[in-house]
């Protein structure tokens, strides 16, 4: 289990975390979202202990993660630009990592290097970015972690690769309870895949909930009407007008969907119809909601 008890961590006068409380259970697939420099990445560092926290501090089953070779051993971290030595091959990064991490498994290498198609001798360093991450993933999964910690893992991957990627993380954690967290920018595929998700904002958490509840918490509606309607009778029941072509409105509700549905057949749509809301349009509210992009 991770705990991430009142976290703080500084930049000399920039806070990049403030204060941040979140346990994450093992066994899940965990996202971190967030607005340009919400600190996901340096919440990533610090789990993983490259970074010390200033205030508060990482529990990693039971123990402090900073300066802790044992802890860290559980661990496979994977950073948006993942650095390799300019005669770093494939092959010779195995044979590094082979004598680092205990839980290292020959077999499970080979069968990831049939399933990543990347020269096993071709020096990292002249690969594109893509490639160098499939060799990050070959290495990281290899070493068989009990956590996998993911930055921007999407970037740079075609849809195949993303597929067998998400495959590759399900198959863990299902099969050796890993706990995985993924932060990105790709809402998408943290919504295809995460069990949780945290949303961060100037390094303060914004939301800490199920994927499924968070969406859940948003509604569109669809409705048509058959005559001209004044809009402020969809203000007077807290539903906002996403698109509106004629008589035809899209609207975006919150709180209680069979509460909003009578409120709004009370209108005497000709058509009306509940969607489901994705995650980047949660993710989209609430943002506006503490006044980013505004």
């Amino acid at each position: 289990m991770i705990e991430i008890k009142n976290v703080t961590k500084r930049f000399d006068k920039t806070v990049a975390i403030c204060n941040l409380d979140c346990n994450i259970s093992e066994g899940t697939i965990f996202g971190l979202a967030g607005s340009n420099g919400s600190g996901k990445s340096t919440l990533l560092r610090t789990i993983s202990g490259v970074y010390q926290a200033d205030e508060g501090e990482v529990i990693i089953d039971g123990e402090n993660v900073f300066d802790n070779p044992k802890i860290k051993e559980r661990f496979a971290y994977i950073s948006d630009y993942p650095y390799f030595f300019n005669d770093s091959t494939l092959e010779n990064m195995a044979s590094l990592y082979k004598g680092l991490y205990s839980e290292w498994d020959d077999n499970l290498y080979m069968r990831l290097c049939s399933m990543f198609p990347i020269g096993t001798k071709d020096k990292i360093i002249n690969m594109s970015k893509g490639m160098q991450r499939q060799a990050s993933l070959i290495l990281a999964f290899s070493t068989k972690p009990k956590y996998l910690l993911l930055d921007e893992i999407f970037d740079g991957l075609d849809p195949v690769i993303r597929k067998t990627l998400k495959t590759l993380i399900i198959e863990n954690v299902t099969d050796r309870n890993m706990t995985c967290i993924i932060a990105s920018h790709n809402l998408r595929e943290i919504d295809d895949i995460c069990d949780k998700i945290v949303l961060l904002h100037k390094g303060q958490l914004v939301k800490n909930e199920e994927t499924d509840q968070l969406k859940n918490q948003m509604h569109k509606i669809q409705l048509a009407f058959n005559r001209d309607i004044d809009r402020q009778l969809f203000k007077n029941i807290n539903a906002e007008i996403i698109s509106q072509v004629g008589n035809y409105y899209v609207l975006l509700v919150k709180g209680d969907l069979e509460e909003k549905m009578e409120q709004l057949n009370a209108l005497e749509p000709a058509f009306i119809e509940a969607m489901p809301s994705t995650l980047e349009e949660v993710f989209i509210n609430e943002m506006e909601g503490v006044g980013y992009g505004k």
